[in-house]
């Protein structure tokens, strides 16, 4: 097969999937869930193997013990949690009013001093503006999350499916790894091979840390949240601690909304905010000297800048599912560059005439 068709099926190959995520997009979060579950546990499964556990006994060992955990934890918190989520519902158009009346009253007279009573004036209302629309957005998020049929049928479907796919997935995954390889064309299997192991070590290692540095980061932040006294500290602890498997977001999201609760709940005492601060300052100092270097490392092998594009794009295309992927798929598209980066640099397109070997100078 000429290059020229080898680039045509793989661009028309990746034209199908980028084509299937959009479409399907609505209804691939169980089973992209599932899928990471399935990879994540398969090791665990393979070394059980090897103690002499058949296949299929093993991975009912560890989605059972998985799920208890998960129930006992699920039991646990959700009635804090559910209360939590309720009040936050109920209260955040006062305090985003409250918020705004705050910034106003301290901003306003600095921004008529220098600018005028118009631009003040003009300030206020699209501040309100954004309040406003931010509370709405933030408001009937929060309220579907509570009460949305489809929220809730969203959530059901995680729950209940989630662990039946990943069990068909993990008892199977050997079998379809190797189903995969046989495919691989013949002529280019080691060079596809190598790539995959990039592949597979990246991300492999960039799911197993991140998965325990979101458990560490939430459980810290809930915990001092709630000894600091913030309102819906618990609840807002650990929706950090999940979004900080989206790079950037989850601190972002915590701090900003830990620290605008805390400052109308304690206004005109700034000790609380501060100390509310410091708890996400110290969590960040945490995350990036200890838990992100000993847990994950730099396995990914992607810059930060890439990252946030790699966010800023998948979320786009693909809303909630395409940041949960953003960060796999940025690995991916890394190693696939660095390899035909490597390639650009060995072949005559670079090197040139000074690559090549003189050509025989031949006397007339």
């Amino acid at each position: 097969m000429s290059l020229q068709r080898q680039l045509l099926f793989w661009a028309l190959a990746l034209a199908i999937l980028v084509l299937a995520l959009m479409l399907f997009r609505d209804v691939l979060l169980p089973f992209i869930a599932a899928l990471a579950l399935a990879y994540l546990l398969d090791p665990l499964a393979d070394r059980l193997e090897r103690w002499g556990l058949s296949r299929l006994t093993a991975t009912i060992a560890i989605l059972c013990l998985f799920l208890l955990v998960f129930v006992v934890g699920l039991v646990l918190l959700a009635p804090l949690l559910s209360q939590q989520l309720a009040g936050l519902v109920a209260r955040l158009p006062a305090d985003a009013a409250k918020l705004q009346a705050l910034i106003m009253e301290r901003g306003a007279p600095l921004i008529e001093r220098f600018g005028g009573a118009k631009l003040a004036q003009d300030a206020q209302s699209s501040l309100g503006n954004l309040v406003g629309e931010a509370t709405n957005w933030v408001g009937k998020l929060l309220g579907s999350l509570w009460s949305g049929g489809t929220a809730i049928i969203g959530v059901f479907s995680l729950l209940v499916l989630t662990p039946v796919i990943a069990f068909y997935l993990l008892a199977d995954w050997d079998r379809m790894v190797a189903t995969v390889d046989s495919w691989l064309p013949l002529d280019h299997r080691d060079t596809i091979r190598g790539l995959l192991h990039e592949m597979d070590t990246a991300i492999a290692g960039f799911l197993r840390g991140q998965a325990l540095v979101c458990l560490l980061l939430g459980t810290f932040y809930a915990i001092g949240l709630s000894l600091v006294g913030v309102n819906f500290g618990a609840l807002i602890g650990i929706i950090s601690g999940f979004l900080s498997f989206i790079p950037y977001v989850g601190s972002l999201t915590g701090l900003v909304l830990s620290v605008g609760v805390a400052t109308v709940q304690f206004w005109p005492d700034w000790t609380m905010p501060l100390l509310t601060l410091a708890v996400f300052a110290l969590g960040q100092f945490i995350e990036g000297n200890i838990l992100q270097p000993k847990l994950v490392g730099d396995s990914i092998g992607v810059h930060p800048v890439w990252l946030m594009f790699a966010l800023l794009a998948f979320g786009s295309l693909f809303g909630f599912v395409g940041l949960l992927l953003a960060v796999p798929l940025a690995a991916i598209i890394g190693v696939l560059a660095r390899f035909v980066l490597r390639q650009y640099l060995a072949s005559p397109y670079y090197r040139g005439y000074a690559g090549r070997p003189p050509e025989p100078h031949v006397e007339s």
